[in-house]
Order: structure tokens, then C-alpha cells, then sequence
């Protein structure tokens, strides 16, 4: 796997797949890595160039000092595909993810050709819950939120039903860095990428989960509304629905990826 460098912060990034196939950048949500795309690389791979990569703060990326702005991690993605000589991919994020992808589909519009964004949102309205969730890891570190955003990214049924994967995200997240993952809540602290939406032109896929809470369908129905041409799918998951619903996620993705 690459480390490549984005203004002195290296970035852990991987790159598999169809060579001469199409590009598709992945993002994660806050509090993840790469490692969460794992239900959807056995299928994507075999259609696309699938590159991956650890935001910044993240997995096994660098951790530089905050703070962190949307825009740094948009041009973060450029450094990537600059370095790997890409002139332009496809993107699916998810979260946090589909937050870089907003900003990227109205700022390098030239690099995009088709985008999803999945269980996100353009806007925080009140920050409350990001100070709050800043307060409790600065004072426990990540493990004093674990449980709480667990519950927030799987639904209750499926958390029973699948207590090893469960258990495998909630590892995944206790891994973060506490300082990268506190600079990226800061950051979404004072989200507003409104104005935005209408300036993405590239064809554009919303995915909701029907049991989201912290990135809503009404969250998913806001932008859609507003981005040109933009449709929109509904699973039956909660935030982090590539996991909850892998089948049907990668089907809505290589569907609309891949339709003429």
C-alpha cells in the first residue's frame, strides 16, 4: 500500500482491482478505516479500479495538529489521484465520506464522473452533540463513546444478529487516534455545505437507511432535492448501511455506477 503525501500529512492508501477498469474512490465515515469497504471489494473490484485510503487522523495515515476543514480533506483526495497519475474516478462515500464528496462535486467537478453519497448530511444545524462528543473522548478517549455511536451506526436487530461484526467496527473505531479523530468533529462541528449542492453537476446517487438517526432520510431527501438530477435509494439499515445491508448497498453502487 502506498503512503502518499498531501501538503506533509501521508496518507495510507491502497489500490486493487480491474486494471483498465474504471477508477472508484472510496471514503469512510468518521471513526473508521478502509477496512470498513471489506463487504464491498470482492464485487467492486471485479467491475472497477477500487482505490481506498485512511483520512487523515485515521487508521494508518498521519495525524497531524487541527484543525481540519472540509476542504482539506477534498484536497486531500486530489493529492491522491494526482499521485496516482488519475485524472478522474468515480467516488463513493459514506458519512464523512459523502461530506468530502459533496465538497469535491462542487470543487474539482473536472475530476468526477459519477458520485454517491451515502448516509450523510450537508448540514449540522446545532453543534451541540459534536461538543459534546469532543468533551467525552478529550476526557475518556474514544472507548467513552464507543458504545453510543455503535449503537448509532447498526441497528439493535442487527447487532444481535451479527455480534462478531459488531465487534469488529467497534475495534475498528477504538483504533482511531484520539487527536485525529477529535480535529475531524471539529470540523463537522460547523458543517454547512448548502450553497454547495447546486453546483454538483455530476450524476448523483443518495443513499439513506430507513433507521438512521444521525444522518437522516430527510437528511438524504434535502439533498437530493437540491442536486441536480440527483435519485435517491432507501435500505433497510442504520448509519453505516454498506455493512448492515452489503448485498443491497453494492448492488445500488456497481447499478448506478454502471448504467449508461
Amino acid at each position: 500500500m502506498p503512503m502518499i503525501d498531501a501538503d506533509g500529512c501521508l496518507l495510507n492508501v491502497s489500490v486493487e482491482g480491474r486494471d483498465g477498469g474504471p477508477t472508484l474512490m472510496l471514503s469512510n465515515s468518521l471513526g473508521s478505516t478502509m477496512q470498513m469497504w471489506e463487504p464491498q471489494m470482492k464485487a467492486l473490484t471485479q467491475v472497477f479500479r477500487v482505490i481506498r485510503y485512511d483520512r487523515r487522523g485515521h487508521g494508518k495515515s498521519s495525524v497531524p495538529p487541527g484543525p481540519y476543514s472540509l476542504e482539506r480533506f477534498g484536497r486531500d483526495v486530489l493529492a491522491i489521484l494526482d499521485d496516482l497519475n488519475i485524472a478522474k474516478a468515480h467516488w463513493c462515500g459514506l458519512s464523512m465520506g459523502g461530506m468530502v464528496g459533496q465538497w469535491l462535486g462542487a470543487n474539482a467537478p473536472d475530476r468526477f464522473g459519477k458520485i454517491v453519497l451515502a448516509n450523510t448530511s450537508c448540514y449540522y444545524p446545532d453543534p451541540t452533540r459534536w461538543h459534546d462528543r469532543i468533551k467525552a473522548v478529550k476526557q475518556g478517549g474514544i472507548a467513552a463513546v464507543a458504545d453510543a455511536v455503535l449503537a448509532g451506526w447498526l441497528t439493535a436487530d442487527f447487532r444481535e444478529r451479527e455480534p462478531q461484526i459488531a465487534a469488529n467496527m467497534k475495534a475498528m473505531m477504538l483504533t482511531t487516534p484520539v487527536e485525529g479523530y477529535i480535529a475531524c468533529c471539529e470540523a463537522l462541528s460547523t458543517l454547512d455545505q448548502r450553497e454547495l449542492l447546486p453546483r454538483i453537476k455530476s450524476p448523483t446517487l443518495i443513499i439513506a437507511g430507513r433507521h438512521d438517526m444521525s444522518t437522516t432520510v430527510a437528511d438524504g431527501e434535502f439533498m437530493r432535492s437540491r442536486i441536480p438530477g440527483a435519485s435517491m435509494t432507501l435500505l433497510d439499515a442504520a448509519h453505516i448501511s454498506n455493512v448492515e445491508q452489503p448485498h443491497a448497498f453494492t448492488d445500488a453502487v456497481i447499478g448506478f455506477l454502471t448504467q449508461r
